[in-house]
């Protein structure tokens, strides 16, 4: 297949540095700065939408060579094993990341929102703002999914 190379965007600043500390996302509060080759005005509009969903790239984790066996999500064996692309982990082709996350203010080209689960010097790939046309209705997942989820977004 081809390849194509992205640039980013801008970079997550917040207090979060360990990768490895993977729950409790809800009040992290991060500012993405956007590259000034983008301008001044290059948020304009934004502050008119809650949130908006941040795509990023995973940088602090290697790619793993195969994909091709199902894992338990994130390394637990009280869940089942699932394929790469039924999670929504790091270690993933291309590692890229998206959260919908809550705006709290835009500012020039500085964006700040509530959270989003990257660690502060995580490149940011692209910004979506949050459209009621595009989210999903009557979203169906497997139980043990909100049982590992529980504390993700928590405060």
């Amino acid at each position: 297949m081809p390849s194509f190379e992205i640039t980013p965007i801008g970079t997550v600043r917040n207090n979060r540095t360990d990768v490895q500390h993977t729950d409790n996302w809800g009040a992290v509060r991060s500012t993405i700065t956007i590259d000034e080759r983008f301008g001044e005005a290059c948020l304009q509009g934004l502050e008119g939408f809650s949130h908006v969903e941040v795509l990023f790239v995973f940088d602090r984790f290697p790619e793993l060579d195969d994909h091709r066996e199902p894992r338990p999500y994130r390394g637990r064996s009280d869940l089942p094993p699932v394929g790469v692309f039924a999670g929504r982990g790091p270690r993933r082709p291309n590692r890229i990341g998206s959260t919908c996350c809550a705006v709290e203010s835009v500012r020039g080209r500085e964006l700040t929102v509530v959270g989003l689960d990257a660690v502060s010097g995580t490149p940011v790939i692209d910004l979506k703002p949050a459209m009621a046309e595009f989210r999903p209705v009557d979203i169906e997942q497997p139980e043990w999914v909100s049982r590992l989820m529980s504390e993700y977004f928590q405060p």
